[in-house]
């Protein structure tokens, strides 16, 4: 028996009980088998019928095959056929003419169709005019976008259908003339109608019927404004300018006096602003509320030339304005002085324009360019060439004046260091060329103008006095003499000659280093070197900086630090270096000409043989009579420089020739002669009387004579002293033991310039220590 069947019986028959319901266990078990039986048979019916598609399905597949197979054998076959026959060549052939005319038809069509769409367009445009400009601006628009686009896709098609392209492009342009000359008309009839600008008073208030003229062709024109890239004028203010560009043109660019070209400054420009400042209030009352409520919210509300109808009166003005400098220029063009002054003049009205009424040129962030940086798009090189020749001549005709080599003592007061007269013109010259370009718009212009013009006049007087300190070398020295050196230029050196030679060069050179100082702070300066340092930092161009100059050459002429990343540095830098080492020479050549004037003054003194004679009396001595010369040579150069150098100089230059004449007298008389008593007070006496000369010009001044002061001192230590004096033997008596006892003795003298070496040998100039 199946083990399941036990299992089965097992658990339904456990007691003897369960024998009462064995019919009913039987009832179930075979409802369950008669279930099984049943769904057996629908697994076998469903397994019957699953075969019979498989093989209805396989025999369908092999008949689609066996058709597969034959259709491809009849292409195949045809292929052949086609491909051995000349049929289809020839029909492809014949169709071609056909299917030409076809395609040229059908372009036909389509061109008829969008031109009948233009001209709808250009009906819809003038059945609005002039009654409503707002409404004929959609289907222009609409007509100026089909126009671009058609321009677009002729781009693409390589020039096609060029006919077709003009043909719209032109009927958009001239649609758009003609709606503004509707739009013209109808506000020129009203400013007929009302007597403009004769019978108009400026303080009044325009009617409602020219405000609505005016709004309309606002309205006519806001598209135009609004995607122009370039300023454009605006309509109702064109119609308003025309009387005043034709009076203009009657004035200044017909055959009346008031035309010619030198005149321009006299009356043209003066009147183009008359007219401005006459008519402001008119336009601006009137005109403004209506600009502002088309152009209060939209991209160019902070354009000044669309918001304010002053700006716009002037930027209607303005072309007429543009043809007369035209031309002016091409009249005058080779005269440099006219047109140095007409540049001038320009600038001047460019800046009342922007100025005196907030005019902007459209430019927001730069604001208005002017006319002069029109002018100078053409004719820079022209002007700067002319610029130059004047200036060049005018630095010419300084250095050529009778007094231009003359130091100027009333430049500056007293304590101050005077320049010469050329000096000082060369700087005003300077000065008045910045003037010339300092309104000038374009970098590279300015640039230009400081390293053509005022950089080369500030080389070219640095030669100069390069050149005048050369000459002064060749003639002071040995070398140079024995080239050869004229009476005259030898004469030249005489008394304070050279003296006066030394000034000039520095007085000179220290004016122009100070005014390119002050210059290097001023605003104006400031603001080039930092466009310039800003250029160099960013140009990877390094042979075009500016104005066609390379950066090396820039940098030659301006300042090392030119595109550097250190702060400082200067425009004047390289030319305030050159003229500080010119003014450092001079300022050493005068110290070594007061050297040499006092050798050859004291030349007599030195060579005294009275310093070792007896006298009974040395109270009240006067001073040696070789000193006269010398004291008298020393109070001329004291008293010239004084005049000439600044306080700090004089004291510089003094100081280093006192030095030299401490070291003369003290070597060739102190510690060379053999002193009495007598001699010794007669040397301190003329010492004495040297520092009283130099104290009178330069307080403290005698302190350079210190060393020699000290060591007189030391000589003139009397042989019977008074009580509490220090005898002249007490003293060598210390000073010969010991240097620790010299110290003493000099202690005690309060003499702290000398060392014991030199107390000694001070002392032994003494013919009572001779033993």
């Amino acid at each position: 028996m199946d083990a399941r069947v036990e299992d089965y019986l097992d658990d339904k028959l456990q007691s003897t009980t369960d024998f009462d319901h064995l019919d009913t266990l039987l009832s179930s078990v075979e409802y369950q088998r008669s279930q099984l039986q049943s769904q057996l048979d629908d697994a076998t019916r469903e397994l019957q019928e699953a075969r019979r598609s498989a093989e209805d399905r396989q025999s369908s597949l092999l008949a689609q095959i066996d058709e597969f197979q034959a259709l491809q054998k009849s292409i195949d076959v045809r292929l052949q056929i086609i491909a051995q026959s000349d049929a289809p060549d020839e029909a492809i052939h014949r169709l071609e003419g056909p299917m030409k005319q076809l395609h040229k038809v059908d372009l036909a069509y389509r061109y008829l169709v969008l031109l009948q769409h233009v001209e709808t367009l250009r009906q819809e445009v003038r059945a609005h005019l002039p009654q409503s400009p707002k409404a004929a601006l959609e289907p222009y628009t609409k007509l100026k976008q089909l126009s671009l686009r058609l321009k677009d896709l002729q781009g693409q098609a390589d020039g096609a259908a060029v006919h077709l392209v003009t043909h719209v492009d032109a009927v958009a342009e001239k649609l758009w003339d003609e709606m503004k000359k509707s739009m013209w008309d109808e506000l020129e009839a009203v400013l007929k109608a009302r007597g403009w600008p004769n019978n108009v008073d400026p303080d009044s208030e325009v009617d409602q019927e020219w405000l609505q003229c005016f709004e309309k062709l606002v309205d006519l024109q806001v598209p135009e404004v609004l995607y122009s890239p370039n300023v454009v004028t605006l309509l109702p203010v064109d119609v308003m300018a025309q009387i005043f560009v034709k009076e203009f043109r009657f004035h200044f660019m017909s055959d009346k006096p008031t035309s010619s070209p030198q005149v321009i400054g006299a009356h043209c420009f003066p009147w183009f602003t008359a007219l401005i400042e006459k008519w402001e209030d008119f336009f601006r009352e009137n005109f403004g509320p209506v600009l502002a409520a088309k152009f209060a919210d939209t991209a160019v509300s902070k354009k000044m030339v669309y918001m304010d109808p002053v700006c716009a009166f002037i930027t209607s003005m303005l072309p007429v304005m543009r043809d007369k400098i035209d031309s002016t220029l091409q009249a005058t063009i080779t005269d440099s002085a006219f047109l140095s002054s007409l540049m001038t003049q320009l600038m001047t009205f460019d800046e009342s324009i922007r100025s005196g009424f907030a005019y902007d040129g459209g430019d927001v962030e730069e604001g208005w360019e002017g006319l002069t940086t029109e002018v100078l798009k053409k004719h820079f090189r022209t002007w700067l060439d002319a610029e130059k020749k004047f200036a060049l001549e005018r630095f010419q005709g300084i250095m050529a004046a009778p007094d231009a080599r003359t130091i100027d003592y009333d430049f500056a007061g007293p304590g101050k260091t005077k320049p010469t007269f050329a000096a000082v013109r060369v700087t005003d010259l300077l000065q008045s060329i910045t003037a010339q370009y300092q309104r000038v718009r374009r970098f590279s212009h300015k640039l230009r103008f400081l390293i053509d013009i005022q950089i080369n006049i500030l080389d070219e007087y640095h030669d100069f006095l390069r050149g005048t300190l050369e000459a002064y070398v060749s003639i002071t020295s040995t070398v140079g003499r024995a080239f050869g050196v004229t009476q005259e230029q030898l004469d030249a050196l005489k008394g304070t000659g050279a003296l006066e030679i030394l000034c000039k060069v520095y007085g000179s050179a220290d004016h122009i280093v100070n005014t390119l100082r002050d210059w290097g702070n001023e605003e104006f300066f400031i603001t080039l070197w930092e466009q310039l340092q800003s250029r160099a930092k960013a140009s990877e161009n390094q042979d075009n900086l500016a104005g066609g100059m390379s950066h090396d050459h820039v940098k030659d002429r301006v300042s090392a630090a030119v595109g550097s990343e250190e702060d400082g540095g200067g425009l004047f830098d390289e030319t305030i270096a050159a003229y500080s080492l010119r003014r450092k020479r001079a300022q050493e050549f005068l110290t070594e000409a007061l050297v040499e004037s006092h050798r050859k003054a004291f030349k007599a003194y030195l060579h005294r043989p009275q310093w070792s004679t007896f006298a009974d009396e040395v109270i009240d001595l006067a001073i040696t009579a070789e000193l006269d010369e010398p004291l008298r040579i020393l109070k001329r150069d004291l008293d010239f420089l004084s005049k000439a150098l600044g306080a700090a100089v004089f004291r510089r230059v003094w100081r280093g020739a006192l030095d030299s004449l401490n070291r003369t007298l003290w070597s060739d008389v102190l510690v060379s002669h053999r002193f009495t008593a007598s001699g010794a007070a007669q040397f301190r006496r003329d010492v004495r009387a040297i520092s009283s000369v130099v104290e009178r010009y330069i307080p403290d001044g005698s302190n350079s004579l210190s060393s020699l002061s000290d060591g007189i001192r030391l000589l003139n230590l009397p042989v019977d002293p008074q009580e509490g004096e220090l005898s002249l033997k007490q003293a060598s008596d210390m000073v010969f033991t010991d240097g620790t006892e010299a110290k003493k003795v000099l202690d005690k003298l309060d003499i702290d310039s000398l060392t014991p070496a030199n107390a000694r040998n001070i002392l032994q100039r003494r013919v009572e220590n001779a033993e």
